[in-house]
């Protein structure tokens, strides 16, 4: 069951940060201002350790499944003594502390110091995504202020783009664009998944539970229910796709030059649209695609044919198959002053596909 939506733009995250005003029928204004971040964030930060400190998982359980689910983490509270105060953990062997067992990890975000916590159960056995890309997971999301309250889950294997335009699609919220990377999907069959009763049979995903400050999701919004909500998502990686926002031939994850995992203040000609939604990147009248090289390759796979080993700075643009014969274009940066590709210098201005069009 599907109750919330773990997707949010970032125009709307950035509105939530800011204020909200009504009128009632009074007249009477009422103006909401979002607390101050690094405040909320030491408010926040203390909230999450009580619930590493106090909560254990069935650790024993899930390391002797293969291929565990989310559904099969089960976290439990201690047990409390008649004065409130919680015992030790009485069964060390089967479960863990979820403290004794998280990796704490550090981001700024909006101008405010964020921690963030990270239980790694499985590293997986593919590749990893970029900040930019969609992800094939499943996942469910509960509140950790309400105690393990379910707000969102996913059972059936869903695609979520991880980054947003900022217009026409929406993105995650930002610890998913810090925790997916950290993981690898599942392991790609070379004859291709395996499907049992029309369902995609994964083996080998990458699979946690992220631990995350309001800062790092809704904030003062209340898609959760509420705002200020410090969030828990388990989640199983399963598959991604390499994004390209503007089809420009660059994947977005290379667009941010300055590698802060933030693509919109990456804007080379300075014409307020950011690279990856940009077509001409260094605004010099070709576009980034033109001053690219793009190469065709046919691989036929009848004949055992393999896939090109593509070379540095080369990337793939475009595939389809037909009858087992595979057609690849990819498109390669071209340097022409060392140091600046050509589709990032407002100085160069050869279109290289000029003679194939």
């Amino acid at each position: 069951m599907k109750t919330k939506t773990l997707r949010i733009s970032m125009l709307l995250l950035i509105v939530f940060s800011i204020f909200i005003s009504c009128k009632d029928d009074d007249d009477v204004t009422t103006t909401f201002v979002a607390e101050d971040r690094t405040e909320q964030q030491a408010k926040d930060n203390d909230s999450i350790l009580k619930y590493l400190t106090t909560h254990y998982y069935n650790s024993n359980e899930i390391a002797s499944l293969e291929d565990p689910q989310y559904t099969d983490i089960i976290i439990s509270e201690l047990e409390q003594d008649e004065d409130g105060n919680y015992l030790p953990l009485q069964d060390a062997v089967n479960n863990t502390l979820l403290i004794d067992a998280v990796v704490t990890y550090e981001t700024e975000y909006l101008e405010a110091s964020y921690k963030y916590y990270v239980l790694h159960l499985n590293q997986g056995g593919g590749e990893s995504p970029n900040f930019t890309d969609q992800v094939r997971v499943r996942y469910e999301g509960t509140s950790i202020n309400d105690d393990g309250e379910v707000f969102d889950a996913v059972s059936t294997p869903e695609e979520l783009l991880l980054y947003g335009d900022g217009f026409t699609t929406l993105g995650s919220i930002r610890a998913w664009q810090l925790v997916m990377p950290m993981f690898s999907t599942a392991i790609k069959p070379s004859g291709g998944y395996n499907i049992v009763n029309g369902v995609v049979d994964y083996d080998n995903y990458g699979f946690g539970i992220m631990f995350v400050p309001s800062g790092l999701a809704y904030f003062s919004g209340t898609s959760t229910g509420s705002s200020y909500d410090n969030l828990m998502f388990k989640f199983e990686l399963l598959q991604y796709e390499e994004m390209d926002h503007d089809s420009d031939g660059i994947p977005s994850y290379l667009e941010d030059l300055d590698d802060n995992t933030d693509a919109f203040d990456d804007d080379t000609d300075e014409d307020e649209f950011a690279n990856f939604i940009d077509f001409d990147d260094d605004g010099d009248g070709v576009s980034t695609f033109n001053e690219l090289i793009s190469t065709e390759y046919t691989v036929d796979t009848n004949l055992d044919e393999d896939e090109p080993i593509l070379a540095a700075n080369e990337y793939e643009y475009a595939r389809s198959e037909t009858a087992g014969v595979i057609t690849i274009t990819t498109v390669t940066v071209v340097f022409t002053n060392a140091g600046t590709p050509d589709y990032l210098d407002a100085n160069i201005s050869v279109d290289h596909n000029a003679d194939e069009e």
